[in-house]
């Protein structure tokens, strides 16, 4: 739950989530529920994406659902308006998907996030946004940790495109004066993220092979070191920049003072779990192109600006979640989508 003062900011906001039937939007659409905001989930549920009705079961009658793609800029013109507060989640994660598919990346990634500029900027333009952007953009970094001024140079499609997504933001910020500010992720996890394969996080995979009992592969050789955040404080970080002016037309990176090999993950995941197994395996040839090797995040300027830093660490992080999925792995895993 986040602090009472933060949630009464959100008292009678109307509010619109794009991608709010996934993880993140579905997390973020319960404390704004339970903060007494009016809420609009817009998703596609298109199966490869992560929407799952399961994300919002016990709130049906306490929030609208509308199932429509952002892709389409007709749905936007009526779904914007009379909206204080626009959390765009809306997007393509697999960065593998991308690759081989990379026109619809293009289409989700930056077509789609065009249609929703404009409907704001025609229909709504006293709108607050906050786009979820991603540390990916960065690349691979060139000096670590990784803060908001380190260089642009993506290595795959989602990467680029990604890019392209946040800049419409900030130039329709800059020359349409829309009030529009970014978050950078990182690995975030946590319950209701998909887990049926690797498309939004590696980790969500790793959850559900441990669970069903399986061996986690380890790709490389386990030496990367990444950072995560729990869902509990990407959530927060969302609702602390849609109502702090600080926040206009800033650019902020989430990160975690814990940074961790993927050999350590692997490890504290296990622990967590109470048994499982884990080894390292050879790079496939197409992730061992788009890998960007070590990355973790300063986090310092969101810190300074609007006094986030994480809460959760990642013991109770992983244990949270893994309780999370043995209770509802079926509605994840399986063909519920």
């Amino acid at each position: 739950m986040i602090a009472p003062e933060l949630a009464e900011r959100f008292r009678g906001k109307r509010v619109l989530i794009t991608g709010g039937l996934g993880f993140i939007g579905s997390n973020l659409a319960r404390e704004l529920v339970e903060a007494g905001s009016r809420v609009v989930l817009v998703d596609s549920l298109v199966a490869e994406y992560g929407g799952n009705l399961a994300n919002i079961e016990g709130l049906e009658n306490r929030l609208t659902v509308n199932v429509s793609d952002v892709r389409d800029p007709y749905s936007l013109r009526y779904l914007v308006r009379g909206q204080d507060v626009l959390f765009n989640l809306a997007g393509q994660t697999s960065h593998l998907d991308s690759m081989t598919d990379p026109g619809t990346d293009l289409e989700i990634n930056c077509r789609a996030q065009l249609s929703i500029l404009e409907a704001c900027r025609r229909h709504n333009p006293d709108i607050t946004i906050v786009f979820a952007g991603t540390r990916q953009i960065y690349g691979r970094p060139r000096y670590l940790p990784v803060d908001e001024l380190h260089p642009i140079q993506p290595v795959d499609v989602n990467g680029i495109n990604k890019t392209a997504g946040e800049w419409y933001h900030r130039l329709y910020a800059e020359v349409y004066g829309l009030r529009v500010s970014v978050l950078r992720l990182t690995n975030t996890y946590g319950p209701r993220m998909r887990v049926r394969d690797a498309r939004q996080t590696f980790l969500g995979s790793w959850l559900r092979t441990l669970l069903a009992g399986e061996e986690l592969p380890i790709f490389g050789d386990g030496r990367q070191r990444r950072d995560f955040t729990f869902v509990d404080d990407a959530v927060r970080a969302f609702l602390l920049a849609a109502c702090h002016e600080a926040a206009r037309g800033e650019v902020f990176n989430l990160g975690s003072d814990e940074v961790v090999s993927l050999l350590e993950l692997a490890q504290r995941l296990v622990d967590a779990n109470g048994e499982g197994s884990y080894r390292v395996v050879p790079f496939p040839d197409e992730r061992r192109a788009i890998d960007i090797g070590d990355y973790f995040g300063d986090f310092g300027k969101i810190e300074e600006r609007l006094g986030w830093r994480p809460t959760v660490g990642l013991e109770e992080g992983l244990a949270r979640s893994l309780a999370f999925y043995r209770e509802h792995g079926e509605r994840y895993w399986g063909d519920v989508q």
